[in-house]
């Protein structure tokens, strides 16, 4: 069986492309979704992909796509900052966790630099545009060859 990769992408993030371009960038969520898809593919993994603007919605994904996941990369979007619901669903998780972020949140308002995501996360990536979900699943390729397919949640890889 291959091993599998969830994508969770929270609130906003299906406006990618045409929310705020200036910040985010013109990329959809479609376009990462498949570039994320064509990689994951090369590497023979399978990715599953979901994204709501409701925290219970991603909670529930969590419970039942997420539990046996060999990975996870996760842009919780404004939910990084007050969703207690998801990062107790994420902590509750066995696999490594990417969090993602497409802007630099430290370069942003103060609300935005505090992540209640990164304490159950593995790492965390931003600033780097879209291509930060790329260099998320190429670290968790990485770390599962390198650890034959089981990487422990906090443990960095080198």
């Amino acid at each position: 069986m291959a091993q599998r990769i969830a994508v969770i992408h929270g609130p906003n993030l299906n406006m990618l492309g045409r929310r705020e371009p200036e910040i985010y960038g013109a990329t959809t969520l479609a376009e990462i979704d498949a570039a994320l898809r064509a990689r994951a593919a090369a590497a023979g993994l399978e990715l599953a992909s979901f994204q709501s603007n409701h925290e219970g919605a991603l909670v529930d994904y969590l419970q039942t796509e997420c539990w046996e996941a060999d990975g996870v990369i996760i842009n919780p979007g404004a939910l990084t900052h007050y969703g207690l619901a998801l990062r107790d669903g994420l902590a509750m998780l066995r696999a490594p966790i990417v969090e993602v972020h497409i802007s630099n949140v430290y370069k942003r308002e103060p609300f935005r630099h505090h992540s209640v995501v990164a304490p159950v996360a593995t790492g965390q990536i931003a600033g780097l545009g879209w291509r930060g979900y790329l260099l998320a699943l190429e670290w968790l390729v990485a770390a599962l060859g390198e650890r034959g397919g089981a990487t422990p949640r906090g443990g960095a890889t080198s």
